[in-house]
């Protein structure tokens, strides 16, 4: 018997009879296939050139693979089903996360963004996932977030608590030299902290000085959980890049953040997740605040389409999770195309527009020569309506088929 390899991560492919949404042209393009060399996209041919035996798509639309920009693989929220997982020993957790990671590339999720991880045990999946020895999306990751003490999830493995400039420094060089590719603040309280509010300050103006001057000094960016409109502006005019939910802006905070280019990744599927609660015993304290913030979270989400900020997809949630008839990433950009965004822009905050965030635009987030084969397919055109993600039924990461319901090689 010949030795059983690993699994494979850059593939050789042609797919034919589809129609491309390249993430370049606005409009669906047919006639064509994709010709893909050890994972990366050689060619876009015309279809009759095309004379390798090849995946016929039948007349699917293929578009980039998603990129989640708020991913927690081992989260634990208040209640009976938070409770589970912070028990899980270090190894459980780890299997636990592999799961989390292969049931996320399988919904056509291709690339995350870790934004807070239990003890380190990201880094060891993102390393599992390169070297094929589990299958899972390329990750971004921050490692442990940095907090203050009592603050925003101090209570868990996901975290460091850091009081003063001194420590924040420390905090930050400490997950660079695991290999954060970027550092994540807890800036404000949020929903998911008994003791706080998701108006509370929780860092000094000389706190979140340190974290980002350290995290650009190591060529880190820097985005931060954040809520309340006076804490986010503080953090922009001190350089930061990002900015998790942003439950409160205000027509003038989001102005600013527009001018200074700070992202924002609003999870608004976070403030409408009563099923998602309910399957995980969430306690009535945290599901009223939740639920409660909905409007004005989805009010702050407008001023910041308003004002030209750069959207950016995150679904907080896991990915995959079964959620009202879809996963919770097709909910988070139902919802973004509800809340003012049209269908094709919410595809480009899913696609482009995070790959230029992650500085991996020259990789991922389009599908152009020199770019990983990272797609997906679906029967209907995702640029009319968001909706017919919920009809992904392939999945190719590097060039290698990781989900097929439909079709055939001939």
């Amino acid at each position: 018997m010949s030795a059983v390899p690993s699994i494979p991560q850059r593939g050789d492919a042609v797919l034919t009879n589809l129609q491309l949404i390249d993430g370049l042209t606005p409009e669906p393009r047919g006639g064509l296939a994709l010709v893909i060399r050890a994972g990366v996209i050689e060619a876009v041919v015309p279809a009759a050139d095309a004379t390798d035996s090849a995946i016929d798509l039948d007349g699917a639309f293929v578009m980039p693979g998603l990129v989640n920009m708020h991913t927690h693989f081992s989260l634990s929220l208040p209640g009976a089903g938070g409770d589970a997982v912070a028990a899980l020993s270090p190894d459980a957790l780890a299997l636990y996360m592999a799961d989390g990671a292969r049931r996320t590339l399988l919904s056509g999720v291709t690339t995350v963004r870790c934004v807070a991880e239990k003890g380190g045990a990201d880094f060891a999946l993102r390393r599992a996932i390169e070297a094929g020895h589990v299958p899972g999306p390329r990750i971004f990751t921050a490692g442990r977030a940095l907090c203050c003490t009592g603050g925003h999830g101090h209570d868990t493995d996901d975290t460091i608590e850091c009081d003063g400039p001194d420590a924040m420094t420390r905090g930050v060089r400490s997950q660079v030299a695991l290999g954060a590719d970027l550092i994540k603040l807890m800036i404000s309280g949020g929903i998911a902290g008994e003791h706080e509010q998701i108006t509370t300050p929780q860092l000094t103006r000389a706190e979140m000085a340190a974290a980002i001057e350290t995290a650009h000094a190591w060529g880190r960016k820097v985005t931060a959980h954040a809520g309340p409109a006076a804490v986010i502006a503080e953090a922009v005019e001190l350089g930061l890049d990002c900015v998790e939910h942003g439950y409160e802006l205000t027509p003038d905070v989001a102005r600013l953040m527009a001018e200074r280019h700070v992202s924002l990744v609003p999870t608004l599927v976070v403030t409408r997740a009563q099923a998602f609660f309910d399957d995980l015993g969430i306690p009535p304290w945290m599901q009223e605040r939740s639920l409660g913030a909905g409007p004005r979270h989805l009010e702050s989400y407008r001023h910041a389409i308003d004002a030209g900020v750069d959207i950016l997809l995150g679904s907080d949630m896991p990915p995959f999770w079964d959620f009202e008839g879809t996963s919770a990433v097709v909910r988070e950009l139902e919802h973004m195309q509800a809340g003012g965004l049209s269908a094709s822009q919410v595809l480009s905050a899913a696609t482009a527009a995070p790959a230029r965030w992650l500085d991996a635009d020259d990789r991922i987030g389009i599908l152009a020569p020199g770019r990983f084969a990272d797609l997906i397919a679906m029967p209907d055109d995702p640029t009319a309506d968001v909706s017919a993600l919920r009809g992904i039924d392939f999945v190719m990461k590097g060039g290698v088929v990781v989900r097929d319901e439909e079709r055939i090689v001939r």
